[in-house]
């Protein structure tokens, strides 16, 4: 492998660190500790890893309503995070935004997006700004395949494509639009084909192997860098649970879901490391046992943060 141990090691732990994260917040909605809903990330960790390794520290991204992945691949405290959820002043938005709506400006993460395609203009505006700076800052945007049937998809895209802007638009096509099945909303097999309606490139990529995630995104990051404008990549990857806290998940079998659960990505790259000797079964216990302490020790944090005080109900909302 051309990446060092140290970048490897840091990618088996970030998507360690996000499956344990949604692990615990399903623990904790179950226990009705958490209010409103949450979209879980299990299973799509290489998407958000893989792309987020290949960026810069100052770079962007704009994330959906199944963001938290996304938000710790690029950086964020675990903490915050929890406290966040749990409605604590703590948290990254004190308690009022919740699960679908967690932002950290200092990390480059624009926000969490409850609205379908929300953050797809508001990544096209980031890149906007990058070019008219000429700061060298790349923006992702991720979405999923539902988001690329609106009109803020192909208004945005176009837009990217016309003035070569430094974005690259990641589809996370988990093949369920909620309990819609992508061949029943939309015409095309593959969304990456519609690339060249806007005259950008279009990459179809495995979203269950963090390290194809990586190379691609790492060539879109490089182009976009040069001045060649965005990229359309559709990762085809899997939701293990369902599509929100509310789902039964009727509408697909649970052969399906085990055959994607054999694709575990993080199983996938503990794998390769051993059989490629980058790391041994005691380093990848270590950071699993390491990440483990990291979730309780955010959890604690969490629910031992005060409450918001009544006397702010109207403060840090805007509308």
């Amino acid at each position: 492998m051309e990446l060092s141990k140290e970048k490897l090691l840091w990618m088996y732990k970030k998507m360690v660190q996000i499956r344990q994260f949604e692990l615990k917040v399903d623990e904790l909605f179950k226990k009705n500790m958490i209010w409103g809903t949450c979209h879980l990330y299990v299973g799509e960790e290489a998407t958000a890893v893989g792309a987020c390794a290949a960026l810069d520290s100052t770079d962007y991204i704009t994330s959906t309503h199944r963001g938290h992945g996304h938000t710790i691949a690029k950086g964020a405290d675990l903490k915050r995070m929890m406290a966040e959820l749990l409605g604590k002043e703590t948290g990254y938005c004190k308690g009022r935004g919740g699960s679908m709506h967690i932002v950290d400006v200092s990390t480059g993460n624009l926000g969490a997006n409850g609205i379908v395609a929300g953050g797809i203009p508001i990544a096209t505006g980031a890149a906007l700004a990058s070019k008219l700076r000429n700061d060298g800052r790349v923006t992702v945007c991720f979405f999923g395949d539902g988001a690329a049937n609106t009109g803020a998809f192909h208004e945005s895209l176009n837009m990217a494509g016309i003035w070569k802007l430094p974005a690259i638009y990641i589809c996370e096509n988990n093949l369920y639009g909620m309990s819609n099945p992508v061949s029943k909303s939309t015409a095309v097999k593959d969304i990456a084909t519609r690339a060249v309606s806007y005259n950008i490139p279009g990459e179809i990529v495995d979203g269950n192997d963090v390290l194809e995630v990586y190379e691609v995104v790492k060539k879109a990051v490089e182009r976009a860098r040069k001045g060649e404008g965005a990229t359309l990549i559709e990762s085809k990857t899997y939701r293990w649970l369902g599509h929100s806290k509310s789902d039964p998940r009727v509408y697909r079998t649970r052969e399906e879901e085990e055959e994607w659960k054999k694709k575990d990505p993080i199983k996938r790259l503990g794998e390769r490391l051993l059989s490629e000797n980058v790391a041994t079964q005691q380093e990848l216990n270590q950071i699993e046992e390491e990440v483990a302490k990291e979730i309780e020790e955010a959890y604690q944090f969490a629910i031992n943060s005060p409450d918001p005080k009544v006397e702010d109900l109207a403060k840090y909302v805007y509308a």
